[in-house]
């Protein structure tokens, strides 16, 4: 990236801020001082001060009442047979997560952070399984090994994690779940804020959203965020620029066609701190502990990654009991390591003690990748609601498409050793070996028709649905060279997936539920056996619960809980944990994770709020014939037990009016970093317990927050995949955060 482009993109950031800003200040000028709200927009929160003194700070979506992802047709939580978790803008505010490792942190059944600190991605696994990305209700464009495109979650105005297989919404899915996030929107209410934060590893933030109306029929909002970072290792620095305009054109009381765009720009450089050693992180080393701030990288690897998304959302309104609905985005995904120098070959001496390099010598490579994603999505789908004497239908008939192109290619060289307790680093090794080795050249096109129908009989609801998919695959050979034209192999895979559930809500809010649902996902390839292309990997999940709300109970009292129980099994899978990447070997693996999760979300008398979670989850490969070695292990970062709390009370009264303030525990369980057949050795990281806290004062208009995470910085390890695929978790992050709402 040229010097003269970064500055460029820079002045331009600044630019769109500045125009944010008197965006900002015009809204501010419409809106009164106590109230700091955008009715619709996912902006709730507002604080108001009384004639005698006392302040409120109101939340009115921190406990969430529906997602659109479980069901597409509105239909509220508590009546959908499934497990959803929301973590919405309220708690992302109030709780000042920073990214959406941060904000499953109190979410059951869901694993984050087994990367550590990674500031380029979002590394979460839901029910044993990495999740498919969603924004929008529509697919990102994931890269090849990836499936998070890291887009930033200031950006967002809620996280929904859908649990457990949902091919029959959204076609191709692995059987955890996917997780979805949903845009912030425009307002015809004026409103905003402004914010900076700050703190620990030369954390730098000024961000801020603005919304209003320009007309009675047209509105807009600007999102935008500048920061800059490093982490608790050596020589890492990280810069991120976000813009997200958007608006919303009303034709009428029947039509709405809302625009979205974002664009966003990463650099990262000095790496993430290496692949470190089992032997002096996990494990003992003769040398000691090789401390948390080593960077085993290079402070000359480099990661670049632009990408942007442009697209609508288009509703029309057809009589009272229906509405048609079309989501559609083009997006573009850039990424490029030109220097990826990493710790990866491991100790070069582990037996002769007499030498120097004994435990503390590693071999380097020099691995440089690009990858360039090109995606088209469109989801379109008409729902309608019949009554019909005692019984209520809220039907849903769609189809949507996908059209994705990935093209990804590498280098891998050596690149000398380095000390891991006393590094110097080689500048002969610091250059760019280009990307001379294809890894993938893909084309994928996926079209589904789905139809789902809610039957509602009194206060019992049975919710059906099926889907049929189509998918085309044109793949080009790997690991030739990139002068070299493309052999493309083409593969046709086709598949129906259904679920079926039925809830009871009683009139007290407690909801029983049971459910039956199925996924697949594409295998790309040719089984080694039959000679045959592959099948769909298919799962199915069976589970059932109790979901309870509040009602019944006084206004000011929300909450939101779910107990379930999930039994998803897993098969026709040529390796575990593996989408839709090309494989070699042949088909048969079949894998099962049961468990149970327990998860409440609370705001009492606007004071008190709670988020608390527990899951249990049992994960084992049942048959795995590329990997006989993987039989009977556990799928690698699913703890069988993670449990967390986090509670928070604001003062209302009296002369602490408008200060309060929390804390959190959050415990894991051991888990393995990978499995048998890929790691050298088999490695299971321990426990680990960790605290948060958080104290905040409140103003009409204003809101002082400081936050910390490993309060205790507790050095810990967050994986390792292998004898040299470790990584140290989170240390100690203290966040300052100062909000300007209007």
């Amino acid at each position: 990236m040229k010097v003269q482009d970064l500055r460029a993109r820079r002045a331009w950031s600044l630019l769109l801020t500045g125009a944010m800003l008197v965006v900002a200040q015009s809204a501010q000028g419409q809106t009164a001082d106590a109230v700091q709200t955008a009715a619709g927009s996912g902006e709730t929160i507002k604080t108001t001060r009384s004639d005698s003194g006392d302040i409120v700070v109101t939340a009115a979506r921190f406990v969430p009442e529906g997602a659109a992802t479980a069901t597409k047709a509105g239909i509220p939580l508590i009546e959908t047979p499934q497990s959803i978790s929301v973590v919405t803008r309220d708690q992302i505010d109030l709780l000042s997560f920073v990214d959406a490792q941060q904000a499953v942190r109190y979410t059951a059944g869901v694993f984050g952070e087994n990367y550590g600190p990674d500031p380029r991605y979002d590394f979460i696994t839901v029910r044993g399984f990495t999740p498919r990305q969603y924004i929008d209700g529509l697919a990102v464009p994931a890269t090849t090994t990836i499936q998070s495109t890291g887009l930033d979650l200031y950006a967002f105005q809620s996280l929904d994690i859908l649990k457990g297989p949902s091919s029959v919404l959204y076609g191709a899915a692995p059987p955890g779940g996917i997780l979805n996030e949903v845009s912030r929107r425009p307002s015809f209410e004026a409103g905003g804020e402004i914010e900076a934060k700050g703190g620990t590893d030369a954390f730098a933030e000024v961000a801020g959203t603005a919304t209003g109306a320009f007309n009675s029929f047209l509105a807009g909002r600007l999102t935008a965020l500048y920061r800059t970072s490093s982490t608790d290792v050596d020589f890492t620095h990280n810069q991120r620029m976000l813009v997200a305009p958007s608006a919303t054109l009303k034709l009428g009381d029947s039509t709405k066609l809302t625009g979205l765009v974002y664009y966003q720009y990463d650099e990262n450089y000095g790496g993430n701190g290496g692949f470190l050693p089992a032997a002096g992180t996990l494990l003992p080393n003769p040398n000691g502990q090789i401390k948390r701030s080593t960077n085993l990288d290079d402070p000359e690897t480099k990661y670049i990654r632009e990408q942007y998304g442009l697209g609508f959302d288009f509703e029309q309104k057809l009589g009272s009991f229906a509405t048609f609905e079309s989501n559609t985005r083009w997006s573009d995904y850039d990424e490029q390591t030109p220097i990826g120098i990493y710790s990866g070959g491991g100790f070069i001496n582990t037996t002769d003690a007499t030498l120097p390099s004994y435990y503390r010598t590693l071999q380097q490579y020099n691995f440089s990748y690009a990858e360039h994603v090109d995606s088209f999505a469109t989801d379109n789908r008409l729902s309608a609601t019949v009554a019909t004497g005692a019984l209520t239908q809220k039907l849903l008939a769609g189809v949507d498409y996908r059209n994705v192109r990935n093209r990804a290619a590498y280098a891998f060289v050596f690149a000398g050793t380095l000390d891991a307790y006393n590094p110097v680093y080689n500048k002969t090794f610091e250059v760019s070996p280009g990307y001379p080795t294809r890894y993938n050249q893909q084309g994928l096109k996926q079209t589904g028709v789905y139809g789902q129908d809610q039957l509602a009989f009194g206060n019992l609801f049975v919710l059906l649905g099926g889907r049929y998919d189509w998918v085309r695959t044109q793949t080009a050979a790997a690991f030739g060279a990139v002068t070299v034209p493309p052999v493309f192999t083409g593969q046709n895979q086709e598949k129906f997936t259904w679920r079926a559930g039925v809830t009871y809500v009683s009139p007290s809010g407690i909801a029983p539920y049971l459910s039956y649902a199925t996924s697949f996902e594409p295998v790309l390839g040719t089984d080694s056996v039959t000679l045959a292309p592959y099948k769909p990997t298919s799962s199915k999940q069976i589970e059932g619960g109790i979901k309870v709300d509040a009602r019944g109970l006084p206004s000011d009292v929300k909450l939101f809980a779910t107990i379930a129980g999930f039994n998803i099994k897993q098969s026709n899978f040529v390796v575990a944990q593996v989408g839709q990447t090309p494989a070699f070997g042949t088909q048969g693996g079949q894998v099962e994770v049961y468990g149970g999760e327990v998860e409440l979300v609370a705001r009492i008398h606007e004071q008190l709020s709670i988020n608390a979670s527990y899951s249990y989850n049992h994960s084992r490969i049942d048959s795995s014939p590329n990997a006989i070695g993987d039989i009977g292990a556990p799928l690698p970062t699913t703890p069988k037990n993670k449990a967390s709390i986090f509670a928070d009370y604001t003062f209302q009264h009296g002369g602490l009016a408008g200060f309060g303030g929390g804390g959190g525990v959050r415990y894991n369980s051991s888990s393995a970093g990978g499995l048998p057949s890929s790691s050298f050795p088999y490695i299971v990281t321990g426990a680990v317990t960790l605290y948060d806290a958080i104290v905040h004062y409140d103003i009409p208009g204003w809101r002082f927050a400081v936050n910390a995470s490993n309060l205790a910085d507790k050095t810990y390890v967050a994986r390792c995949t292998g004898a040299y695929g470790c990584v140290y978790g989170q240390g100690r992050q203290v966040l300052g955060t100062v909000t300007k709402r209007f």
